[in-house]
C-alpha cells in the first residue's frame, strides 16, 4: 500500500545502511513492537503508582458489617 511504502522509505532514511526493503520492514516491526512494549509497561507502572497512592484511602470509612447489611438488601 502507499503507507507501507511511505513507512519504508522513512525507514530507508533512518537506515540508510540497510538495502533491503524486507530488512527495513523488519525493522520497523521491531521498533513497532519496543513503542508498544514500552507504552505499555509505563502504563502499568501509572496503574501501580495509582494503586499506591489510593491503597488505605477509605480504610476505616465502612462498618465491619458494611459488606454484610448491603447483601442483605439484594434479591435472593
Amino acid at each position: 500500500t502507499d503507507d507501507v511504502a511511505a513507512a519504508l522509505d522513512i525507514a530507508a532514511a533512518r537506515w540508510p545502511e540497510v538495502r533491503s526493503r524486507r530488512e527495513l520492514l523488519l525493522r520497523l516491526i521491531e521498533q513497532g513492537r519496543a513503542v508498544i512494549d514500552r507504552d505499555r509497561d509505563e502504563a502499568a507502572a501509572r496503574r501501580r503508582d495509582a494503586i499506591r497512592r489510593t491503597s488505605g484511602a477509605l480504610t476505616g470509612d465502612f462498618d465491619a458489617d458494611h459488606l454484610e447489611r448491603l447483601r442483605a438488601d439484594w434479591p435472593a
